[in-house]
């Protein structure tokens, strides 16, 4: 039986390396529709929750994870040998950025490395890390052809980019639109036959470039209109205009325009990134990208204005940020998930201790301050109780987390400077607010 049948047939064993935001619940998916599963992960603490039926994630379900264990068409290991007895590989691994801001893509090269020793013939490798074009093609395929086998012949690669929206009330992994790529006929026939069984709809291109190319554009899309409506606050704070009412405004024309919010700085493992491989990859054919470069420069810029404006209502209070005791409401990148990757709370952390502020931060979702690729900052998150908030200078929020009482939080705050408009309904002791 060749692996299109087996896919077909779901008759194909599908392998899922990195169990992660993106990994784990694609391989939920896999499972639920009646296929084979193994998924791979380095963290010997992930492969054992899963293995118990533990979730954790906080978006995913405990109940869910141990459904699919319980199905007994799924096996959590660190055991790389074990690819052998797999016929489809899915990669899900970070692509961050090094600290001058290019791509680093070692744990998709070190993972090709990896499943090289253990490839065999007749298998499909699907990344789905968001990363430059060119890099299945020109990475992936040819680690693994050290193999000893031929891409193209002996295997096949594609590239389908995952498109996760942690906590999404609206879409999750199955009913998004799946786009898949590849550049022989037949792996592309095998990519959309395998993901077809799993997801509402896939959207087949041309090559696996173009649908590397279809990722980065849907972020730089984002980061982009970001930008404009963060420089449209700086400029309208300054005119003494609410940027929150004008975008509301605005949003009520039934065409041509798209409501994007401003916020403390970009988070998130896409959006903060995935405009930086493009512009990196763009040197290569001597192109530069003045666009895009400039709405990482406003977005970056974004921490340092909110600590700004922390400075300018401090010295309204006839204080100095220098002394002064700030708490931090949120260390998620976005409300109600408890992801902390690229969250610009870590930055204004550390831009307000260099300018000798006492920090604290709570986050009911994350109870200690992870150690992350560029800040190692050891803090535990502080009970937010009317005596805790009253002592502090300062209330700033980054992430406005639904489980926040707005009302009590300024009730008892002496000032609280809000970078999310969470604030909007609260009536009384407006005084108090600033917005940033």
């Amino acid at each position: 039986m060749d692996l299109l049948e087996k896919i077909n047939s779901k008759k194909a064993v599908i392998g899922v390396v990195g169990l992660g935001y993106v990994g784990l619940p694609l391989l939920m998916e896999f499972v639920e529709q009646g296929f084979h599963t193994l998924g791979f992960d380095i963290d010997q603490r992930k492969v054992s929750k899963l293995n118990a039926g533990q979730s954790y994630i906080k978006h995913i379900d405990e109940q869910r994870v141990k459904k699919v264990r319980d199905t007994r068409l799924f096996e959590a290991t660190n055991d790389f040998t074990r690819i052998k007895d797999t016929d489809c590989i899915l990669i899900c691994v970070p692509t961050p950025l090094t600290k001058h801001r290019e791509p680093d893509i070692s744990y998709i090269s070190n993972t090709a490395e990896i499943l090289s020793k253990h490839i065999r013939k007749g298998q499909l490798i699907v990344l789905e890390s968001s990363t430059y074009p060119g890099t299945t093609e020109e990475v992936l395929k040819p680690i693994l052809e050290k193999s000893g086998l031929t891409g193209d012949r002996d295997f096949w690669v594609a590239f389908s980019p995952e498109r996760e929206d942690p906590n999404n009330p609206k879409y999750n992994t199955r009913t998004i639109p799946k786009v898949v790529g590849a550049n022989t006929e037949y792996a592309r026939q095998l990519v959309v036959a395998l993901y077809e069984k799993v997801i509402v709809k896939t959207v087949p291109v041309s090559s696996s470039q173009t649908a590397e190319a279809t990722k980065l554009l849907e972020n730089i899309f984002r980061s982009v209109n970001i930008a404009l409506v963060n420089e449209m606050k700086m400029i309208l704070d300054r005119m003494g205009i609410d940027v929150w009412e004008v975008i509301n405004a605005a949003a009520t024309k039934p065409f041509g325009f798209m409501p994007f919010y401003p916020g403390p700085g970009l988070g998130g493992h896409c959006i903060p990134i995935d405009p930086f491989y493009l512009t990196w990859k763009a040197r290569e054919f001597e192109m530069n990208t003045r666009f895009i470069e400039l709405a990482g420069e406003v977005n970056t810029f974004m921490p340092h204005w909110v600590v700004n404006r922390i400075i300018d209502a401090l010295n309204e209070h006839e204080k100095s940020i220098k002394g002064s005791k700030i708490l931090l409401l949120g260390a998620a990148y976005k409300k109600d998930i408890d992801d902390p990757r690229e969250s610009p709370s870590f930055k204004l952390i550390e831009i307000m201790l260099e300018k000798g502020a006492e920090v604290d931060y709570n986050d009911p979702l994350i109870p200690e301050l992870p150690e992350m690729r560029m800040y190692d900052i050891k803090k535990k998150s502080v009970e937010l109780t009317a005596e805790n908030l009253a002592q502090y200078d300062c209330v700033l929020i980054s992430t406005d987390h639904s489980v926040y009482d707005w009302d009590f939080i300024v009730k008892h705050a002496q000032l609280v400077v809000d970078t999310r408009n969470a604030t909007a309904n609260v009536l009384a002791n407006r005084d108090k607010i600033v917005k940033a």
